[in-house]
């Protein structure tokens, strides 16, 4: 009979913590915009070991299986991070948090200098601070995490493929089969080849098989799409009482997700445009804030138009998400001409041209607008005109349920 050996349990508290739930509980923290701190937008986007154990402080507060003495604690630090001290128990939970978080793989360190200059290596000076990131591996899980959400919201359960309007000769049979033309993909319909035959010759042994006898499967054309996903980051997303690019870098995290893993041929860009336009890696979209001040959007469309260009795809679309009328444009020698009082006309007639190029390329323009003052609805009708796409006028609420929707089903070609 086995011996077994008894002793006392000695609780862990911070290697029972769910490192998963504890990273979406932490998403406010890194997919911030700036709208708490709108009048410093120059301040580094990414948080401090400070920032993170306050925010790991305000989340472990509630947390039941703690001791009641400790949840007072972390509720007084996550309150007063700078004048109260917390236990040495308390602290040493929250740095272990932090320590398992990076040997799972959910954060990078970097060390930068107080003035933000110099990121990734590693230095024993006092002066350095540890800032953290998010790597693809909790970009990927909060993605998966918001696209459930947010599906869940509007009653969708499961995903599908891009479905055109044109039949195909594929592996897949769903549709009548029709006569074999040269080009197609010799996928026989047997049953109704040899029918054919039989019907031109009667019944017979040998049956001779012409040309005119190959019927062959229609199937569902699937198509692959190259998406740019335009995000307006001017000042106006955080003002007038509203946070509203942090829901949109929500939603594109979870369009990320679900293209990554429904539509593997599919690929996606994230475009920024304010005072100017830029190309951002995925992996940096839930540390963007806003600003610079103005909207650049022909700048914005020019840039998401050479990204699309490049993408050898039978789609390509740009899904524009912006609350504001164009008030910046880009000139030939460099410089940003700006006005933001009104629709400048100068600026307009520029941004049209830029979404007629569009439409010459074969992209369409699907605007998702934050605003419904009259003027904006005016521009966004006008861009839908010139490039046949889509106007939406919707909220932080329904956003996701208007963008993840029309990208499952309304990818539909011609060809003639």
């Amino acid at each position: 009979m086995g011996r077994y050996r008894y002793s006392r349990y000695i609780p862990r508290p911070a290697e029972d913590v769910d490192l998963d739930e504890l990273i979406e509980q932490l998403k406010d923290l890194f997919l911030q915009s700036g709208f708490y701190s709108q009048f410093y937008p120059g301040e580094d986007t990414d948080p401090t070991q400070q920032n993170l154990m306050q925010a790991l402080a305000e989340v472990l507060a509630e947390d039941e299986m703690l001791p009641e003495e400790w949840r007072d604690e972390l509720r007084r630090y996550a309150e007063n991070p700078v004048n109260f001290q917390p236990s040495k128990e308390v602290r040493e939970l929250l740095e272990r948090l932090i320590e398992r978080l990076l040997e799972e793989g959910f954060l990078n360190r970097m060390e930068s200098s107080p003035d933000g200059s110099g990121h990734g290596e590693m230095t024993e000076s006092q002066d350095v601070e540890a800032r953290f990131e998010l790597t693809d591996k909790s970009i990927d899980f909060l993605g998966y995490s918001m696209l459930r959400q947010l599906m869940s919201a509007v009653g969708r359960s499961g995903f599908g493929r891009h479905l055109t309007n044109d039949l195909s000769t594929g592996v897949e049979s769903n549709a009548h089969s029709r006569p074999y033309e040269f080009g197609d993909t010799l996928n026989l319909d047997v049953s109704s080849t040899l029918l054919r035959a039989v019907r031109r010759e009667g019944l017979g042994v040998p049956l001779n098989l012409e040309y005119s006898d190959l019927m062959v499967h229609q199937t569902e054309r699937r198509s692959s799409c190259a998406t740019a996903l335009m995000l307006d980051c001017s000042h106006s997303m955080i003002l007038y009482g509203e946070d509203r690019f942090t829901p949109a870098k929500s939603v594109a995290l979870a369009l990320a997700h679900l293209i990554r893993t429904q539509y593997p041929g599919d690929t996606l860009e994230v475009v920024l445009f304010h005072d100017s336009a830029e190309r951002i890696p995925l992996a940096k979209l839930p540390m963007v804030k806003v600003g610079p001040f103005h909207t650049n959007t022909c700048e914005g469309l020019r840039l998401a138009r050479r990204l699309l260009l490049d993408q050898r795809k039978e789609m390509r679309q740009i899904v524009m998400i912006t609350d504001g009328k164009p008030s910046a444009l880009t000139m030939p020698d460099g410089r940003i001409y700006k006005n933001a009082w009104g629709l400048d006309p100068f600026i307009l007639e520029k941004t049209y041209e830029e979404v007629a190029k569009c439409r010459k390329s074969g992209i369409l323009i699907n605007t998702f607008m934050l605003a419904r003052d009259w003027y904006l609805v005016d521009f966004v009708k006008k861009v839908s005109q010139i490039c046949r796409g889509k106007a939406y006028l919707t909220t932080t609420v329904n956003l996701a349920d208007y963008i993840l929707m029309d990208f499952m089903s309304n990818k539909s070609t011609t060809v003639h």
